[in-house]
């Protein structure tokens, strides 16, 4: 057992370089599609302080929509445009009908409603669109790049566009929110509610901002997982995966984001392929929660989160 945990898998490496550096590309462009869904945890979470556990479902949604559209003989720029309105509609009803009502309540209650939500946007979608396993009538890349000097490495093209995809939106929300009055407004709500209100801060227009926008990473999320993986219901359960990337992050950082997702794909697929035999296979299903609970013991903020001060 000593020898298939610490000798046996830094042999194989050292043995095949070239495999070792395609599960590695593999698992980094997949931790930046982990990335894509923990990045609307981030937002919702940074103006509101509250975990918005509906997020996973607002990727299923936001799927769902694009492909029910498409159905009915929409191009898919427009599909993807109405959904975008769709989802902006959302955010104002989430902030007419829910937010709004709990402002200042405890967290936990405010936490407990976005359970609810979640449920009533996965029976409403099963209620519009069905529950029928979908898929994408436009084709994303799904070749394999050849890299290394005989062609050794293979990368997955869907991936390097999702890769490419969530760097670019990363780059603008950014921007967004460090250079923008919005983005200052955003990060004065997410430190005090009441002293954003006093200076005249619209709390109630900064959450359908930032819920909009966690609305338009979903739908990129959602299209870049449901043409890998199909569009069925299972895909909200990607969300799972995204707290993980959240606790070593930081729940209030996207940088952090960004990081914990290429830590938690490109640990899992190494901890697969290298580990995976030590202890019969299926690494893959469990390392990330094991990572997160390390740095709960040792690091409980994240990587890039906000020292955690207790008042007594």
């Amino acid at each position: 057992m000593f020898e298939a945990i610490f000798i046996t898998p830094f042999t194989e490496i050292a043995e095949y370089p070239y495999f070792f550096l395609e599960v590695l590309i593999s698992g980094l462009l997949t931790g930046v599609m982990y990335s894509l869904v923990a990045l609307g945890f981030v937002l919702i979470f940074k103006a509101s302080g509250v975990f918005n556990f509906s997020q996973g479902v607002m990727v299923l949604f936001s799927a769902l929509t694009i492909v029910g559209l498409m159905e009915y003989g929409m191009p898919v720029w427009l599909a993807i445009l109405l959904t975008m309105v769709v989802m902006i509609g959302l955010a104002y009803s989430v902030e007419r009908l829910v937010l709004r009502p709990l402002v200042n309540q405890e967290h936990i209650i405010m936490f407990m409603a976005t359970i609810g939500l979640t449920y009533f946007l996965d029976g409403f979608g099963q209620l519009v669109w069905g529950s029928d396993v979908k898929s994408f009538a436009f084709q994303l890349p799904n070749g394999n790049f050849e890299l290394g000097p005989n062609g050794e490495v293979f990368v997955n093209q869907l991936d390097v566009v999702a890769g490419a995809t969530a760097a670019i939106l990363v780059a603008v929300l950014a921007v967004f929110f460090q250079k923008t009055k919005i983005g200052r407004a955003l990060r004065a709500v997410a430190d005090d509610h009441q002293a954003a209100l006093s200076v005249g801060i619209p709390l109630n227009h900064i959450w359908v901002i930032v819920w909009s926008v966690a609305g338009v990473v979903a739908i990129v999320a959602g299209i870049m997982w449901g043409a890998k993986v199909t569009v069925q219901f299972s895909l909200s359960l990607i969300a799972l995966k995204a707290l993980p990337v959240l606790i070593l992050g930081g729940f209030t950082s996207i940088p952090g984001a960004i990081v914990g997702g290429l830590i938690i794909g490109a640990g899992e697929k190494i901890a697969e392929n290298f580990w995976g035999p030590a202890f019969g296979g299926a690494i893959e299903d469990w390392f990330a929660y094991m990572l997160a609970l390390v740095f709960l013991l040792f690091r409980p903020q994240g990587l890039f989160g906000e020292k955690i001060i207790e008042r007594v």
